[in-house]
């Protein structure tokens, strides 16, 4: 990814990102949500950031890395660092995933 070639301070950098998250927060349909996305990301950003989201469902039913690749055709090596989320992350994805009512997203 780009980088600046003047890093922001930390504090510029949280406050951005609570108001693209109030931003994301405001909306009130996938439709919406979805135009955003699009307008914001990359098709690039966009295609990583699903592949991503596509996988979450899989390892919370316990599925072997190998099979999500399989099954998914998203790199082993991006399903690895979805599942250290899961394990040791901020809870987005399992927070999201209790929302939708997938499966073992509350462990």
């Amino acid at each position: 990814m780009k980088q600046r070639p003047v890093p922001l301070p930390p504090t510029a950098t949280a406050s951005a990102l609570d108001a693209l998250a109030r931003a994301l927060a405001a909306l009130d349909d996938p439709a919406e949500v979805r135009a955003f996305l699009e307008d914001l990301c990359t098709p690039a950003e966009l295609e990583a950031m699903s592949d991503r989201w596509r996988v979450v469902p899989e390892l919370l039913q316990g599925l072997p890395y190998r099979e999500i690749h399989e099954r998914t055709r998203v790199s082993v090596t991006t399903i690895g660092r979805v599942a250290r989320c899961l394990e040791r992350g901020a809870g987005g994805y399992r927070a999201a995933a209790r929302r939708l009512g997938l499966p073992h997203a509350s462990h």
